[in-house]
């Protein structure tokens, strides 16, 4: 079995080819996931409504890994994490940390400036920030 570095790596991967299905697999199914800023997701089912609930309609997607440091099943990473929408990237600076369990994503919590990924987000959206 892959260390936890190496499994949060394949599932950062797989949102680089945007493969839902190993997206999804990388978690367990009582995930808790949360972007800080938003309310928590809790449940497989409920992380999936968030994403295809989002309206982001991302047709690419590059997460970048500046560092990543695993200590048992805990692994941190900083990344910036860029998403093409209606043709434009948007790039969101991202503190992640998650929790491994049996070889899936248990807990991930990503920490981020909300007002920097709305501006970006309305910007490719064709609008403007609130």
């Amino acid at each position: 079995m892959a260390d936890s570095k190496q499994q949060v790596l394949a599932f950062i991967d797989a949102w680089n080819r945007l493969d839902y299905d190993a997206i999804y697999a990388a978690m367990t199914d009582d995930i808790f996931y949360h972007n800080i800023p938003m309310e928590p997701c809790v449940g497989i089912d409920a992380v999936r409504a968030f994403f295809e609930g989002s309206g982001m309609g991302s047709d690419g997607a590059e997460w970048i890994v500046h560092h990543i440091v695993a200590e048992g099943d805990t692994v941190l990473t900083e990344r910036t994490d860029k998403f093409r929408i209606n043709g434009q990237w948007i790039a969101i600076r991202v503190m992640g940390t998650f929790e491994m369990r049996d070889g899936k994503i248990a807990k991930w919590r990503d920490y981020f400036d909300l007002a920097e990924f709305q501006n970006q987000m309305a910007a490719a959206m064709g609008g403007s920030a609130a």
